[in-house]
């Protein structure tokens, strides 16, 4: 009776430790800065559809999601907008075998193309259209 007790206890200290804020969730953030133009974003997470989202001139999204362990996690994005432009992007890459917590991405779309920056930075553009 004690080990089921025992491990009835470590358990629920796992599953506690596992939802506390200290791991933190990964975020991809979306901004549509081209005025006058909606976007499209697709994102994948390792290859399965994880979001669609239309997003208007000014209009933020964010996603919110955590790590895994097992694998390596791969956040692809096909972005659109109305003129037929399109760009492919690696939103988010976590290293494999370890816990992704805690991580930010934030793209900025723009006229001349799509930035990037984890927030302590000015943005840079990484993806030209």
């Amino acid at each position: 009776m004690n080990n089921i007790l025992r491990f009835l206890f470590v358990m629920a200290l796992c599953v506690g430790l596992g939802n506390a804020k200290i791991w933190g969730k990964n975020l991809v953030q979306f901004k549509n800065s081209v005025e006058g133009m909606q976007v499209n974003i697709f994102c994948k997470l390792n290859n399965k559809q994880l979001f669609v989202v239309f997003l208007e001139p000014g209009e933020i999204y964010d996603h919110w999601f955590h790590g895994q362990f097992v694998t390596t996690n791969k956040m692809d994005c096909d972005i659109r907008e109305l003129q037929y432009k399109l760009v492919r992007i690696r939103a988010f890459k976590g290293a494999s075998g370890s816990f992704d917590h805690g991580k930010t991405n934030y793209w900025d779309i723009r006229e001349d193309g799509i930035y990037f920056t984890h927030g302590k930075d000015i943005p840079k553009l990484e993806y030209p259209w």
